[in-house]
């Protein structure tokens, strides 16, 4: 039998009946021997299933049941079982990280697998990481990114990485479709820092670097590693992960297998390769630079790079600035932005762009050059002394 479900209907059923809600379609009581329970009847995924709310009484009613069944057809447009709605809340932020990292963590560099699990430990699990995976995070994840204002490029750093984990979360049955918390949190603007070593300040840098090798005030390899940084432009972590087997020395190459970028090749320029030469091979450890521990390579130039600024007086200066001191030399060389960029081995052209206003000053000579030469033959003494000129001559 089946009727409209109403309160009265529900005191008059008998066992067997069915009713059915005239506004939700697909929610149902039925009653059985001795009770009535409200139900769902839906199709998901492919499949036509009962679904049962509970039994009338406390706490499901016929308002409480229909809100429910609201709830689980949301849930099921999610493609979350609405037999089983919880199913995606079963761990705790923190545990879902965990899984995270095991799960995604090998896909990634080395490097960048250090930062997410830095930036987890630092930044999210202290916030978050007590919230079951299922709360509804937006209000959480958006404070969080507004206490990191002062540090915005973190705070980017942050959001960026959550959100790729809120996506995973999702794929796993974590979380419900489309309820990434940090969709709609805009990023802070972060202003692009550019320092360039002037003339008096690598020459200032160089004097210091000569003064602690003659006292041996700090590790040679120390020393070694920001000479590269400046001479060949790479990044910190291609001259710290240096191996003896990529340096080709015939061709001036360093041939890395794998960078930011992936594999790579730098050029060495005579006094890169010279200052190679200089450095000492350890028995047994594959590495230029080499660590403390054994068959390591060295890990943290910030200390002593921190002593070595302050003492040549470029306290502001970064490691990285080296990397942009480097392409600045060359701009004013006259290296055009394509030059530049093979040389820094950018993959994409518009990563060279920021450096577009260095090759300014080499523009403004070749305009002035071209201006020069056309100025000469229009001068009109030099038109006339073309004019005086026999035919032929």
């Amino acid at each position: 039998m089946a009727s409209k479900l109403t309160r009265t209907a529900l005191k008059k059923m008998q066992p067997g009946d069915i009713l059915w809600d005239a506004e939700l379609k697909g929610f149902g009581a039925r009653r059985q021997k001795d009770c009535v329970s409200f139900f769902l009847y839906c199709r998901f995924r492919g499949r036509q299933r009962w679904v049962t709310i509970g039994r009338m009484g406390n706490p499901w009613t016929l308002d409480t049941a229909r809100a429910e069944v609201l709830k689980r057809m949301t849930l099921m447009s999610q493609d979350i079982d609405p037999g089983n709605p919880t199913s995606h809340s079963s761990s705790t932020t923190t545990e879902a990280i965990g899984q995270f990292l095991a799960e995604h963590g090998p896909k990634l560099k080395p490097k960048t697998l250090n930062d997410y699990k830095r930036l987890f430990d630092k930044e999210v699990i202290p916030r978050i990481g007590k919230f079951n995976m299922s709360e509804d995070l937006e209000t959480e994840v958006a404070k969080l990114h507004a206490d990191m204002s002062k540090i915005p490029r973190t705070a980017n750093l942050t959001l960026m990485v959550l959100s790729s984990f809120f996506t995973w979360a999702e794929r796993r049955k974590l979380r419900p479709k489309g309820s990434n918390p940090c969709e709609g949190i805009k990023k802070y603007r972060e202003t692009k820092r550019e320092r360039f070593l002037t003339q008096k300040e690598l020459q200032s840098l160089g004097t210091v670097l000569a003064s602690c090798e003659a006292t041996g005030s700090e590790n040679p390899f120390v020393l070694a590693a920001i000479r590269l940084l400046i001479l060949t432009g790479a990044r910190v972590s291609e001259i710290l992960t240096l191996k003896w087997a990529y340096v080709d020395d015939e061709r001036a190459r360093l041939r890395l297998p794998d960078s930011k970028t992936g594999a790579k090749i730098i050029r060495l320029n005579q006094a890169a390769l010279a200052e190679l030469k200089t450095i000492r091979k350890v028995a047994g450890n594959p590495y230029v630079i080499i660590g403390d521990r054994k068959g390591s390579h060295f890990i943290n130039l910030q200390p002593p790079w921190s002593r070595i600024r302050k003492a040549a007086g470029i306290e502001d200066v970064r490691l990285h600035d080296l990397r942009h001191s480097f392409a600045s030399v060359a701009a004013e060389g006259g290296a055009s932005l394509g030059i530049i960029g093979k040389l820094l081995g950018h993959t994409q052209v518009v990563t060279t762009g920021r450096y577009a206003h260095l090759t300014e000053a080499t523009v403004d000579q070749a305009n002035e050059e071209v201006g020069e030469r056309i100025s000469d033959v229009l001068r009109p003494s030099n038109a006339a002394a073309n004019l005086q000129q026999p035919p032929g001559e």
